[in-house]
Order: structure tokens, then sequence, then C-alpha cells
């Protein structure tokens, strides 16, 4: 039988696909009833329901719904929200599975599902089951299956209890004024993170954050340089300490700093880890392979232990917990804190955890002290933000292999290497520099980045490996 849906929208850790072309409303039933069917070992009969501020999200609300209570699962409706709020929810009702739907960062047109089982999200193997699930779910004549009792729906709305819970963490330095710049880019942030910055004692100006799912200001994906534009210039307009910038769904945090200048993830993964070193001595903390390695040697300098791992939500939360970090954090701005938290993703909370950290500082050298003080001393390199090179999904998994192969045979290469980490994709380390190359989970492209001691490393070692990938391409096609 012809599969009545596309299988590629089954990502490594998440579900995501063009909405009005994959995510149809029979499609969406039935990976409702796939994934009662999946829950159904488990004894799990509750599962909450969260949704972003794309246009297609309160239909795939509605036709995920009807699959999961035709099949016997109760839902709790928590509303519009960001995918933190979602994961509280997991805590907080105790439903026993969750999912959110939310496209994320990617282009309005797209959406998608982050599945939630206990606590944690799923991903991998356990994701591709779901396909599975959906195929033997259908009859011969492609009827959608169900039984049993229908399930209820109840609505929960949970940004109250989001909002009131982040306020009760953080009761110290509120005497500290502090002005800060939010840009919810039209996504959710903006129904959570003023209230609760404000209840900091900051001083917030807010750009952007009526939801709006058509994008009309700029698109919500704070790792391209542009959509910070207008957070910039606000920024030096109100002399404010800092800006924060969120993606749609607020699980990934962007930051400026008093001057305009971007603090990446892996700049505040430095600014966290030292806080927290400074109360947890020999820490561990988990990052990607896209991060710098002045980050790594700056944890392990001040006492903690630094792991690198594998990109995606899902595959860092399962790191942290098999290792027990204290924080984890990727370039994009993922930031996973377990230290006074629950440890997963939450760009809101790390909004906070910046002005209390950055209150505190002023609190105890009674001065102004800038955010960019606080990592003044890094060693100065050169690198690139992450370039995405665009790739069908078809191919870019056999790119990155073929590249595999030119330095499993580092003769070729026209810079000598010295070290291939293959962990996650391709991250070449040089005399003085690295480059990485590795697949995007989430999107048809190539992600790449490039860091050096000095600007001329960089360029040769960025031109060497596009390069790379362009033959390899061509070779492919």
């Amino acid at each position: 039988m012809t599969s009545l849906f596309n299988r590629e929208i089954f990502r490594e850790y998440d579900i995501r696909g063009i909405a009005d072309r994959d995510l149809t409303d029979p499609v969406i039933e039935l990976l409702g009833r796939a994934f009662a069917e999946y829950l159904r070992p488990s004894g799990i009969n509750r599962v909450a329901i969260g949704y972003d501020a794309r246009l297609s999200s309160p239909r795939l609300r509605d036709a995920l719904g009807r699959g999961l209570t035709a099949s016997g699962v109760d839902v709790i409706d928590i509303g519009l929200c960001p995918t933190p709020a979602l994961y509280f929810s997991l805590y907080h009702l105790k439903p026993g599975a969750g999912i959110m739907i939310t496209g994320s960062h990617n282009p309005a047109e797209f959406n998608g599902f982050k599945l939630c089982v206990g606590k944690d999200t799923i991903y991998g193997t356990e994701i591709q089951k779901l396909g599975g699930i959906m195929g033997s779910l259908r009859d011969p004549e492609g009827r959608s299956q169900g039984k049993g009792e229908k399930g209820a729906v109840t609505n929960h709305p949970i940004i109250p209890d989001y909002v009131s819970y982040l306020k009760g963490l953080f009761r110290e330095y509120h005497d500290v004024p502090l002005s800060v710049v939010l840009d919810s880019g039209n996504g959710t942030a903006g129904l959570a993170a003023p209230e609760v910055l404000r209840s900091m004692g900051c001083r917030v100006t807010e750009l952007y954050s009526e939801p709006d799912g058509s994008f009309p200001n700029h698109h919500p994906d704070p790792t391209i340089p542009k959509n910070l534009d207008a957070l910039i210039s606000t920024v030096e307009k109100e002399h404010a300490d800092f800006g924060v910038a969120f993606d749609g769904d607020a699980d990934r945090i962007g930051l400026v700093d008093q001057q305009g200048a971007v603090l990446w993830g892996d700049q505040l993964m430095v600014l966290f880890s030292r806080d927290i070193l400074a109360d947890r001595p020999g820490a561990t903390f988990v990052s990607e392979v896209k991060c710098s390695q002045t980050m790594y040697d700056d944890i392990r300098s001040h006492g903690g232990k630094a792991i690198m791992w594998k990109t995606g939500h899902s595959l860092i939360k399962a790191k942290m917990k098999e290792t027990g970090a204290a924080l984890a954090g990727e370039m994009s701005g993922h930031i996973f804190f377990a230290d006074r938290y629950f440890g997963y993703d939450d760009a809101i909370y790390a909004a906070c955890r910046v002005v209390e950290l950055l209150k505190k500082a002023r609190h105890q050298k009674s001065a102004d002290v800038p955010v960019s003080s606080l990592i003044a001393d890094l060693p100065k390199n050169f690198n690139t933000p992450e370039i995405r090179f665009d790739c069908p999904d078809a191919l870019k998994f056999k790119v990155v292999e073929q590249v595999r192969h030119i330095y499993a045979a580092p003769a070729k290469s026209t810079l000598p290497v010295r070290e291939v980490i293959t962990v996650d994709g391709i991250r070449a380390v040089f005399e003085k520099g690295w480059g990485l190359i590795r697949a995007s989970n989430t999107q048809p492209v190539l992600v790449m980045r490039f860091e050096a001691v000095d600007e001329a490393s960089l360029q040769s070692i960025r031109t060497l490996m596009e390069e790379q990938v362009r033959t390899v391409i061509t070779r492919l096609s």
C-alpha cells in the first residue's frame, strides 16, 4: 500500500514538516492515535498539549486531540504557550505525557511536534516507531482504526502557573536597577518573559511581544544576525544593560551586551558555568560540537568537567541525565539548567539567570558592572556563526559521510589535521583552529562552523572545508 503520509516528517528528535502539505488533519489524527498506541504499554492515558503561535497550530491541536481522545486518551489543553511551559506542565500537572506543537525557528509554513513521555522527550528510533505504528493503524481502505471509549478534553491554561513559578525562583537583588530589552519576535515568549523580568525589578522595553504566526517584523531565529538588528538598535537607544531575543517557541535565547555585541551560546555557557562552579566545584557541563574550544578550556580551567556531545535538544537532555550535568548548552541558544531547575531548555529562565547574575555582580562590587566584563578575559579567537549550506535531505548525511572518508586519509588534505572528532558530523582540528561539518536534523542544510587563532587561519580552514563539501555535493548530485 502506498504510504498516506510523508515518512520524512519523522526526524531525529521531533516530527516536522510543511503544515498544509505534510501535516494534514487526517495525518495528524492518525498521529494522535499512534501516540496513544505507543503509550498503551506504559499505562499512560493523559496527555498535555501546548501549541505555539503559528497560524496552523490551533488546527493541528484540534486534529491531534481528536486522534488521542478517539483512542481513549484524556487531553489537557494547556493553550498557547512557550515550549518550556509544556515541559513545566509535565512536572506541575503530571499528565504522564506531553506534546508541544511548534515549528520552532523554521519558516512560517512549517510546523511540528515535540513528544514527551514521562518527563523526557523521545527521539531517534522511538520517533521512528511512531511512523510504523501509524502505518499499522490503517486498514486497506485507508480508514483510521480506533477502539475503546473516548477520552475527554479539559482546559488548563499553563501560562499563569508557569509565570508564578518563575517569579518565585528569583527573590534577591530586586533593588539593583537593570534595564533590559526583550524581543519576542511575535512568538510566545511575550506571554511570559516581560512580566517575569519586571517582577525581578528590571525596567523592560518590549519588542514584538504580541504572538503572530505570520511573523510580520522578522523571523524569530536569534542565530541569524540580521534578526537581531531591531534588538541591537533598541539596546543602544535605551542605553539598556543588555538585550534578549527569543525564538518562536522560547526555548532558545539570543543575547546582546550593552554595546550591541552578540554573545553566542558558547559564550553564555562560559558566563553561566563560571557562576555555577563558584557554588558547585567540579560540576559537569555538556555542550555540542559547534561550540568554541575556548569554552571547553574555560570550564576545565575553572575546575569543571566539560563533555562534547551531539546537537539536538533531546540528545543533550539525555546526556545530561546520564552524566548528572548541572548545565548544558548549544550554539543555537538552547540552554539547559539542571542547576536549581528541571534540566530542560527554557530561554525565559535563562534570561532570568542572566539578570540574577548581573545584579549579583553589581551588588557585590557596588558598581555598574557591564555584562561584557564578565567574560572579557576570554582569549580572543576568530570564528564564524553557524553557516547553513543548502543541501537536500536525501543527500546531506551522504555528504558528511563522504567528507569523513577524506579525513580518514589526512594526507589528501592541504592542511595538516591533528584530530578528527566524529561524535556528530566531522570536527576537524588543525594546528591553528578547527572546522565543523554536520547534517542538520531539522532542515535540508549542512551546518558548518569555523574557529581559529587568527583571521588568515580561519579563512584557510573555511575555504578548504567548504570546497570539500561543494566537490562532494557535485559528485553525488
